[in-house]
C-alpha cells in the first residue's frame, strides 16, 4: 500500500471515530493506583496495564505504612505468617515482574509505600537528604530545590518514587562527577529485613559506607527487603542550559564519547530510518544566567484521550495492512513536530521560542505533566484504562572502554540500510535514545563507564499477533544481548534480556550472598527473580518468541499460522528471529 493511499486511510479512521462519538468526557484523569482490591484479594498492574507473560500479578492482601515502624511490623507480620511479601509504590512502572509476589497468591502480602511518603529531611550543612521511601522524585526535586539545592542526577521520568527508581537502577545520563545513575549519589539506606524470632522477625539494617551490604542495596531490585529511607548527596542550586542539534548520523559511532565529556548532560537521539541524529548540547550555566525554562518532554506531556486512541488505532491499522511506508510517513511528521516545539523544551515556562533554552535544574532534569493533569479529557498517552500507547521497551548497557558500542551501531547500520523503511517503527516513538552513566561500586550496578541505548516499538494487544517488522527487532535485541553482550536495565525490557545475566556482572555473586544473608527466607524473593539470580532455563511454549519469552528455535515459537516464521539474522547470522515470509513454507529454520 502506497503512502498516499494510507495517509488517507489514516484521515478517514480519525474522521470516523469523531462521527462515532469515540470522543468520551473523563474528568481528572491521574494515573490510578496500581493496586486494585476486592474480596478475593489484590491485583498489582504495571503502569502499561500488562506484564511481560500478560498473567496476573496478585496477593491475598495489602498493607500501607505511614512511618518505618509501621513498615517494621508489617514485614515483621510477613515473616511471622510465612507469607511471600513485595514492596509497590504509587506508580509501578517496571516491565519485568520486579514487584510481583510469589504466584502462590494466598500466601503473599503486598506492602505498599503509597502512604509513607512525608519524610524529607535537608541536612544544609552536610548537602545531605534523607527522604522516606515512598517519596516521589517530582516531590523530592521541588523540596530540594526549595531549599536552594539540587539533586544532580535524576531520570528522565520523574513518575517513580526514591526506593524504587535506586532499586532499579534508573539514571539520566552523565560521565561528570558521580555519574548519572541515581544510586551512585546514595550515602546510606535503611532497609527492613527478616529476622529470628527473639528480633521480633523483622529487624531495620542502617547501612553506610564502609559496609558492603549498601553496595548491594544500592540495586537491590526488591529482594534483600523493604528499604524504608534513603540518603542522597546534594548540591548547591544551579541552571542548564539546554539545545538541540539534529544532523546526519554518518559519524555518530566516532563521535559519542567526545560528546559525552564535552557536555555533562549529554545524550543522543538517533533516529535510524532518517539517517539522523538530535545531540543534546546540556551543560551547567551560572545561577544568574537569563531564562526560566523547563523540560516538558512531549512525550510525558498530558495527552487528549481522543488523540491517543487515534494514534494507536492509527498504528494498529498500520499494523494489519502492513503498512510500511504509512509508519514512515508517521515518523516523518513525528520528528518534525520535535524539532519544531524544542522536544517539549520551554523557554518561559509555556512556549518554546528558540535554543539554548536556560532553567533551573530541578525543571531541566526530568519531566511528566501528564502525572498531574487534572484537566477534563486528558491522560498519559499509556494509560491502560484508554485504548492509548502500548509497546515494548529496549535498554541494553554497553562497556565504555571497548569497541562493542560502536560495532553495534555499525551492526545496526548495515540492517538498516538494507531496508531503512523497516525502521520507521521505532521512528515513530522516540528513536533509539543514547546515554551515558559512570562505573558504580554497586554489584549490579556498571562495573565500568558504560553507555546505554534504550528504544521503545509496537506492542500488539493481542500477544498471538506478530508484528510489522518482527524481525528487524528481534534481531537488534540479540545483536545488543547475545553478540556485543549488553547488560539489560533491570526495569525496562523483555524477559529474553535477562537470559545469562547473572554472568555479566562481575560481582553478581557478591550480590547472591548479601541476598543470602539479608533475606535468607526468601521472603522477598519471587518466580521472576530467582530465574533471573539463579540462571533458571524457561520452558518454550507456542508463540513464546512473538512476546521475548523465548528465542525461536522452532517455527512453532513463531507464529506459522500467520505467516511468521522461525529464521536466521540477516546481519547477526547466529540471531533467531520470527520473520514474515508469506509466499515460502520453510520445511527447518532457514
Amino acid at each position: 500500500m502506497g503512502s498516499t493511499s494510507t495517509f488517507w486511510n489514516i484521515c478517514w479512521f480519525f474522521l470516523a471515530l469523531q462521527i462515532s462519538g469515540s470522543i468520551r468526557t473523563i474528568h481528572g484523569m491521574i494515573p490510578q493506583s496500581p493496586i486494585q482490591c476486592n474480596k478475593s484479594g489484590c491485583t498489582l498492574q504495571n503502569s502499561y496495564g500488562a506484564w511481560g507473560d500478560r498473567k496476573d500479578c496478585s496477593a491475598l492482601n495489602i498493607t500501607y505504612p505511614t512511618t518505618e515502624q509501621e513498615l517494621l511490623l508489617a514485614v515483621s507480620y510477613a515473616v511471622q505468617n510465612n507469607l511471600k511479601a513485595k514492596v509497590v509504590t504509587k506508580f509501578s512502572h517496571t516491565i519485568p515482574k520486579l514487584a510481583c509476589t510469589h504466584n502462590k497468591s494466598d500466601t503473599s502480602l503486598f506492602i505498599s509505600t503509597e502512604k509513607y511518603d512525608s519524610g524529607i529531611q535537608i541536612d544544609a550543612a552536610n548537602m545531605v537528604v534523607t527522604v522516606d521511601a515512598g517519596v516521589g522524585l517530582r516531590q523530592l526535586v521541588d523540596a530540594v530545590e526549595g531549599a536552594g539545592f539540587s539533586l544532580v542526577a535524576a531520570p528522565y521520568w520523574e513518575g517513580v518514587t526514591v526506593a524504587g527508581l535506586i532499586s532499579t537502577g534508573a539514571h539520566g545520563s552523565s560521565w561528570w562527577g558521580k555519574g548519572g545513575a541515581v544510586h551512585d549519589h546514595v550515602l546510606g539506606i535503611s532497609i527492613v529485613v527478616p529476622a529470628s524470632k527473639s528480633e521480633g522477625y523483622a529487624k531495620i539494617l542502617r547501612l553506610e559506607a564502609p559496609d558492603l551490604l549498601l553496595n548491594a542495596a544500592k540495586v537491590s531490585l526488591g529482594v534483600l527487603g523493604a528499604i524504608s529511607k534513603v540518603k542522597l548527596s546534594i548540591e548547591h542550586r544551579f541552571k542548564r542550559s539546554i539545545s538541540y542539534d539534529l544532523t546526519d548520523d554518518n559519524d555518530m559511532e566516532d563521535v559519542y564519547e567526545d560528546h559525552a565529556k564535552q557536555y555533562e548532560f549529554a545524550d543522543i537521539t538517533w533516529y535510524p530510518s532518517r539517517h539522523s541524529a538530535a545531540y543534546r548540547y546540556d551543560s551547567r550555566v551560572p545561577l544568574n544566567a537569563s531564562g526560566d525554562g523547563i523540560n516538558d518532554f512531549i512525550g510525558f506531556q498530558p495527552n487528549s484521550i481522543f488523540i491517543s486512541e487515534s494514534v494507536r488505532g492509527a498504528e494498529k491499522l498500520l499494523e494489519k495492512t502492513r503498512s510500511v511506508n504509512g509508519k514512515c510517513l508517521t515518523a516523518s511528521t513525528t520528528l518534525g513536530v520535535k524539532k519544531l516545539v524544542g522536544n517539549g523544551l520551554k523557554n518561559n515556562g509555556e512556549l518554546f521560542t528558540g535554543y539554548p533554552v536556560v532553567g533551573y535544574n530541578g525543571k531541566m532534569q526530568t519531566s511528566g505533566s501528564c502525572l498531574y493533569s487534572t484537566k477534563s479529557d486528558t491522560t498519559c498517552a499509556w494509560d491502560p484504562r484508554i485504548k492509548g500507547l502500548f509497546f515494548y521497551e529496549t535498554t541494553a548497557i554497553f562497556p565504555a572502554s571497548t569497541t562493542t558500542f560502536k560495532n553495534f551501531i555499525r551492526d545496526v547500520k548495515k540492517l538498516r540500510d538494507l531496508n531503512p523503511n523497516n525502521f520507521c517503527g521505532v521512528d515513530m516513538y522516540n528513536g533509539m535514545l543514547i546515554r551515558f552513566i559512570k562505573a558504580s561500586n554497586a554489584y549490579l550496578g556498571q562495573p565500568e563507564d558504560s553507555i546505554v541505548v534504550d528504544f521503545n516499538y509496537y506492542r500488539a494487544s493481542d500477544p498471538s499477533n506478530p508484528r510489522l517488522n518482527q524481525d528487524v527487532w528481534e534481531e537488534v535485541e540479540q545483536l545488543a544481548f547475545f553478540k556485543y553482550g549488553a547488560k539489560p536495565h533491570w526495569a525496562k525490557n523483555r524477559n529474553i534480556a535477562f537470559f545469562g545475566v547473572q554472568h555479566k556482572y562481575p560481582k553478581f555473586s557478591m550480590f547472591v550472598a548479601a541476598k543470602q544473608q539479608m533475606d535468607p527466607q526468601n521472603v522477598f524473593s519471587n518466580e521472576w527473580s530467582d530465574d533471573v539470580l539463579y540462571g533458571r532455563e524457561l520452558e518454550k511454549f507456542d508463540g513464546c518468541a512473538l512476546e521475548g519469552l523465548c528465542i525461536c528455535s522452532e517455527h512453532k515459537h513463531c507464529s506459522p499460522q500467520k505467516g511468521y516464521y522461525c529464521s536466521f539474522g540477516l546481519v547477526y547470522k547466529e540471531a533467531r528471529v520470527c520473520r514474515y515470509l508469506p509466499s515460502s513454507v520453510p520445511s527447518s529454520i532457514a
